[in-house]
């Protein structure tokens, strides 16, 4: 089997896990009292991504890959699992706040305010560019770079409501 297809589906099945995870957390925060912010943009993170994904199984799956760069992805990867143990229970693809929780301020948290979007962002880039895909990484990295810019602050005004008073954890 071709190193592209086992990637692709690697990948795939990694982002269907934690669409499960993502789901399963979510309703466990909704079940304490927890709500969700920035909805009406929500189904349009899910299309880029889908599409993303779909377009790279259309353009990618016979494409050699360059090694060094799926290593970097490979190293993203490790990023994403530092966010996602980080945030434990609390960890979803949604804008779920919990009410006078505080914000996460160890693990990835301690360097940089939203490190699942880094991560997201140079994933978005890099996967591609190891395909050759060096057009594919610039488009969709525009497209979810406008949508960051929706997401981060909504997600902003969505934490500083629900940290009001809470103290810093």
């Amino acid at each position: 089997m071709m190193l592209s297809i086992v990637v692709l589906a690697l990948v795939t099945a990694q982002r269907l896990g934690e669409l499960v995870l993502a789901e399963y957390n979510t309703r466990r925060l909704r079940a304490q009292g927890a709500v969700e912010t920035g909805a009406d943009h929500y189904v349009f993170i899910v299309l880029l991504h889908g599409a993303w994904l779909l377009g790279l199984w259309a353009f990618a799956w016979d494409r050699p890959v360059n090694l060094a760069l799926l290593a970097v992805f490979v190293l993203l990867q490790a990023g994403r699992v530092w966010v996602i143990a980080t945030l434990g229970s609390r960890w979803t693809t949604r804008i779920i706040t919990l009410p006078g929780a505080p914000l996460v301020t160890r693990g990835p948290y301690r360097f940089v305010s939203h490190p699942n979007y880094v991560v997201v962002a140079l994933e978005i880039a890099v996967l591609p560019v190891a395909f050759g895909l060096v057009g594919y990484a610039i488009v969709f990295s525009l497209l979810n770079a406008a949508m960051m810019w929706v997401r981060i602050r909504s997600e902003a005004r969505a934490l500083s409501a629900a940290t009001a008073g809470a103290q810093p954890g």
